[in-house]
C-alpha cells in the first residue's frame, strides 16, 4: 500500500463500509477457534479524529468477516471492547471515527465464522490520533475606535479550515462568549460594533474545519474602545444683553472635536431639547423678548460622532429686562404751567418720555434727560394726565409710571 492510497483511506472506507459495518456488543467471552486465520500486517493511517486500517483480506471460505476491538482512553488501560463488525471477508479497510484528538488507542482484529467463532486476535496495534490543528498564530486588536473593536489575524494555510470563531470576554465575568463566526479560510478581520465607550474587551479565536473540528483558543488580545470627548467646562451665559443671550465656554484642547451642540429649556427640571450647533466656543441665542430666562447645557462632538456627557447642572441666561418703572414724586401747577418731578427706578435710565393725555388726545414728550419737566403748554380748566417712561441706553422702555392728574383752575 503506497502513501497516496493510504491518504484516501478515511473517505473511501466510510463509503465502502457504511452498509456492512455494525457495532455489536462485546460478548462476555468470545469463543476462540484456533483454526480460523489470524489477521497480520495491519497498516494504519491517523487523522485528527479518525484512524484508518488496511490489511490483506482472507478469502478462506470459513471466514465471514472481521471484529474490531479498541481500548477506551478514559479507562487508561489496554482493556478492549468490540467497536465494529465487518460482515464481508473481502473487505480490507476500516475507519474508526469520532475519536479524541492527540489520544493513544489500542486495537486488535479477529476473523469470525458463520458459527460466530473467532480467530486468535491479531497482535496489539498501538496508534494515536493526530494533534488538533492550532488556532491562528497572529492576532491583533485595533484600539481607540468609536463603539467598536477591529481584530485582524493571519489566515491559516491549512486547507481544511472553513471558518474562524470569534470569542469575547468583557471583563465583567470569566465566561467567554462566541460573538461571531467568520466563514472562509482567507478571511482576516472582524469588526465588533455596538460596544461601550472607553471600555476594555478581550478577544480570542478558534479555528473550525470543514468536518466540524474546533481548535483550542488562540492567544488573547485586549482592546479599549474610544472614550467620549471630555465634558465641556465653564459654560457661561449672559444676563445683560438686549434681545439675546450669549453662551460661552472654555476651548476644548482635544484636536478631533468637530463641533459643539447647545441644548436649551425654559425650566431646569424639564427636558433639554437640542437647539443649535456651532464650531465656535460661543453661541448667540437671539430672543425677541425682554427679561426672558433660558437654561443651557453644551456638549462636544468629535469626528467619529461621539458626544460628550452634558453638565450635571445647567447655566441660566436671560435677556436684559426693561428698566424699572419711574415713580412720580410731585405734580404742581402755578396757574400757567404744570411742574412734574420723579424718581428714577434704577440707574440704567439715560432719558425719559412723558405721556400726556387731555381732551381725548395723547401727546408724547421725548428726550428728557432730567428728573423734572415743566409743561407750559396747558390751558386752564382742562384736565391733564401724565405718565413717565424711563429709557435705557439700548432703547428699552420701562412700563409707564402710575398716572397723575391735574387741572389748572380758570380765573374767576
Amino acid at each position: 500500500m503506497n502513501i497516496l492510497r493510504l491518504m484516501a483511506l478515511p473517505i473511501v472506507s466510510i463509503l465502502v463500509f457504511s452498509g456492512c459495518q455494525t457495532t455489536p456488543q462485546t460478548p462476555t467471552k468470545p469463543i476462540i477457534d484456533t483454526s480460523l486465520p489470524t489477521l497480520s500486517g495491519i497498516k494504519t493511517l491517523s487523522d485528527i479524529t479518525e484512524i484508518g486500517f488496511e490489511w490483506k483480506p482472507n478469502y478462506n471460505e470459513r471466514v465471514v468477516g472481521y471484529h474490531v476491538y479498541r481500548s477506551n482512553p478514559k479507562e487508561h488501560s489496554t482493556k478492549l471492547h468490540r467497536v465494529a463488525t465487518i460482515k464481508d471477508r473481502y473487505s480490507s479497510h476500516f475507519v474508526d471515527t469520532k475519536l479524541t484528538p492527540q489520544t493513544q488507542y489500542y486495537y486488535r482484529f479477529s476473523s469470525f465464522s458463520a458459527k460466530n467463532r473467532e480467530s486468535v486476535p491479531s497482535d496489539m496495534i498501538t496508534v494515536s490520533t493526530n494533534k488538533m490543528i492550532p488556532s491562528v498564530a497572529f492576532l491583533k486588536a485595533i484600539v481607540g475606535l468609536p463603539n467598536r473593536v477591529k481584530i485582524i489575524w493571519r489566515p491559516k494555510e491549512y486547507p481544511r479550515v472553513s471558518a474562524y470563531i470569534i470569542e469575547r470576554n468583557d471583563l465583567s465575568s470569566t465566561k467567554w462568549t462566541q460573538i461571531a463566526k467568520v466563514n472562509g479560510r482567507l478571511s482576516a478581520e472582524y469588526i465588533d460594533s455596538g460596544l461601550k465607550n472607553n471600555y476594555l474587551y478581550k478577544y480570542r479565536i478558534r479555528v473550525e474545519t470543514f468536518d466540524g473540528l474546533i481548535s483550542n483558543p488562540s492567544q488573547i488580545v485586549e482592546a479599549q474602545t474610544k472614550p467620549l470627548p471630555p465634558m465641556v467646562e465653564n459654560v457661561r451665559a449672559t444676563t445683560d444683553k438686549p434681545k439675546k443671550i450669549i453662551i460661552t465656554w472654555d476651548v476644548d484642547k482635544k484636536p478631533d472635536i468637530l463641533f459643539y451642540k447647545v441644548y436649551r429649556t425654559i425650566n431646569p427640571i424639564l427636558f433639554y431639547s437640542y437647539y443649535a450647533k456651532t464650531k465656535d466656543t460661543k453661541f448667540e441665542d437671539l430672543v425677541n423678548d425682554n427679561g426672558k430666562t433660558y437654561y443651557y447645557k453644551v456638549t462636544a462632538v468629535d469626528v467619529d460622532g461621539l458626544e460628550s456627557k452634558r453638565q450635571s447642572s445647567p447655566v441660566a441666561g436671560s435677556t436684559l429686562a426693561v428698566p424699572q418703572s419711574v415713580s412720580i414724586s410731585s405734580i404742581k401747577q402755578d396757574g400757567r404751567s404744570v411742574m412734574l418731578t420723579w424718581d428714577s427706578g434704577d440707574n440704567r435710565a439715560v432719558s425719559y418720555n412723558i405721556i400726556k393725555e387731555f381732551d381725548g388726545k395723547t401727546q408724547n414728550i421725548t428726550g428728557l434727560s432730567s428728573f423734572s419737566f415743566q409743561d407750559k403748554n396747558v390751558i386752564p380748566g382742562v384736565e391733564y394726565t401724565y405718565r413717565v417712561v424711563a429709557i435705557d441706553t439700548y432703547g428699552l422702555e420701562s412700563k409707564p409710571s402710575e398716572s397723575v392728574v391735574i387741572t389748572i383752575p380758570k380765573d374767576n
